[in-house]
């Protein structure tokens, strides 16, 4: 190598060890992204008149049962972890038109982990969590008040991530049916329903025909189990668009419930994994299941729980 090749070289690495220098020196200068404020999971996302109006008119006008007395129902909505604006604002907005529609129920509606106090929860015939997560109820007597409220005869409704709650709870999670374990069938798809129970008093919405819907759809892991509850909707394996994700793992069974009621004691649990979304709020045969569930929740429309494989 010749003398000035040597020169250039040189020169060409100190240029670039120099450019070197500058660009760390101006990434060490650059502000930093702002970091996002922290979510407020206090505050719902507002519906817009169009979703409002859509979701009022999937309500029945009428219950499908008249109640034996006047019933009191806890809608909490609570999160800890993910927070499911547009789906508890749907089912927020859902519920308090079923009460005023139909007059099967009065709600009331809280994130206040004091309403699990056992003299709080003598005033409801049923509790309905919407698309609560990661809920830490205080071991201060309030997690035995809610296991005794639903076990002398009361009810417990789920909706959608009700599931994703008591992960260090094993008596709640088997009370309510399930835990989550990934949603393969992401809300942004549209999947195919599968009655399960086609002669159910509470499919009854459904006219005996599967459907498809936008939404999010939960796969569980244990305590999942047939042998303590009946399974009303399953997703429908047949259809070819809903088959691939559980292509890619998930159950070895297949069995991927999304609707089901249970015997908790002497009372009653209802859970169905729809609801992400608002717009699963404005479908009428899907808000129909929901009002019947909650109606067996508060023993209002009796219905067969025997497991049924």
């Amino acid at each position: 190598m010749s003398r000035r090749s040597s020169v250039w070289m040189a020169a060409g690495i100190a240029a670039a060890f120099a450019g070197s220098v500058v660009m760390a020196a101006a990434q060490q200068a650059a502000p930093k992204p702002a970091a996002k404020p922290p979510q407020d999971k206090t505050k719902l996302p507002e519906l817009s008149a169009q979703e409002q109006q859509a979701i009022d008119a999937a309500v029945p006008s009428t219950a499908t049962a008249k109640p034996a007395k006047p019933r009191r129902v806890l809608v909490f909505w609570r999160c800890e972890g993910f927070f499911h604006g547009s789906g508890i604002a749907g089912g927020n907005r859902s519920i308090a038109t079923m009460a005023e529609k139909t007059g099967a129920f009065t709600a009331d509606f809280s994130i206040d982990y004091a309403d699990f106090d056992a003299a709080s929860l003598a005033k409801y015939d049923a509790v309905v969590l919407n698309n609560t997560t990661q809920l830490a109820i205080p071991d201060d007597g309030k997690k035995q008040a809610l296991l005794d409220f639903v076990r002398r005869g009361k009810g417990l409704v789920g909706i959608h991530a009700a599931t994703d709650n008591f992960y260090k709870w094993p008596e709640a999670a088997a009370m309510m049916g399930g835990l989550f374990a990934g949603h393969p069938w992401g809300g942004g798809g549209t999947w195919a329903v599968k009655i399960d129970d086609p002669g159910h008093v509470l499919n009854r919405a459904f006219g005996g025909k599967g459907y498809k819907l936008k939404d999010e759809i939960y796969q569980f892991k244990d305590p999942y189990t047939r042998a303590d509850r009946r399974v009303l909707l399953t997703l429908d394996l047949s259809d070819a668009d809903t088959a691939k994700p559980a292509e890619k793992g998930g159950r070895a069974d297949k069995d991927y419930a999304i609707s089901w009621i249970r015997a908790e004691g002497k009372g009653r649990v209802f859970y169905c994994s729809h609801g992400h979304a608002a717009n699963v709020f404005a479908d009428a045969p899907v808000v129909g299941h929901f009002l019947d569930g909650i109606q067996y929740a508060l023993g209002d429309l009796p219905a067969d729980a025997t497991p049924k494989r």
